[in-house]
């Protein structure tokens, strides 16, 4: 046999001897494998799970931009009925609070109730007496409130609504209502008989009620309007 054939058979026997093809094979099925792996879809429990969770997720979402946009325009309403309340407060705190009606002959000059003419002031609106011929309203033409004291128990619902300084009734308002409580407060000193507590509470369309007080004291027992 010559060289060069035993060279060609001994080059054929380590070719078929080499493990570089079974390991390039094993590579290349486990190439195969990862890929069809990776190309794999969802099943259907994954999809049903993340669409319940998307669900979820998005019903949390639009609740919470439900609460925030209705949210959003009640401090409107809460600063209107504020306005409303604090105007009213400042209205009846600029009352005289007399010993008599000012209307009462003596309420110049009267020194208690006793030295009244005819009226003492009392919590409450005044009655027809002599020298005033007819009950006191807030809006009355000719016997309207005088006195801090006529304020209690005023309801705008029963008066016609929010009004303005003119009597006319603001359409605008009209799903606000205000109402006035007017007691005696002792206060820093100063008798309860000489110190009146005010609050006026004003409820928007909301149905929130928006309360405030204040105090006034006798500071000038014969000033009349």
């Amino acid at each position: 046999m010559s060289t060069s054939n035993q060279r060609a058979e001994g080059k054929g026997r380590r070719t078929d001897c080499c493990p570089c093809y079974a390991q390039a094979n094993e590579k290349s099925r486990q190439g195969r494998d990862k890929t069809l792996s990776s190309e794999r879809g969802i099943s259907l429990i994954e999809l049903i799970m993340f669409i319940v969770i998307v669900s979820v997720a998005l019903a949390g979402i639009l609740l919470v931009m439900n609460v925030t946009t209705r949210s959003s325009a009640d401090p409107l309403i809460h600063k209107q009925s504020l306005a409303i309340a604090e105007s009213l407060l400042e209205e009846v705190e600029l009352m005289p609070f007399t010993i008599c009606d000012p209307d009462d002959l003596f309420a110049a000059s009267a020194v208690s109730a006793a030295t009244c003419n005819s009226t003492p002031e009392a919590i409450g609106p005044e009655n027809a007496f002599a020298e005033q011929p007819t009950a006191e309203m807030r809006y009355h033409p000719t016997t309207p409130f005088d006195n801090v004291n006529d304020y209690n128990g005023f309801d705008s619902v029963t008066d016609g609504g929010i009004k303005d300084i003119t009597g006319s009734t603001i359409a605008a308002l009209s799903g606000y209502s205000a109402t006035v409580a007017v007691a005696q407060q002792s206060v820093g000193g100063i008798a309860a008989a000489e110190s009146l507590l005010i609050t006026v509470s004003v409820t928007g369309p909301d149905g929130m009620p928006v309360v405030v007080d204040g105090v006034r004291t006798r500071y000038a027992p014969r000033t009349t309007p």
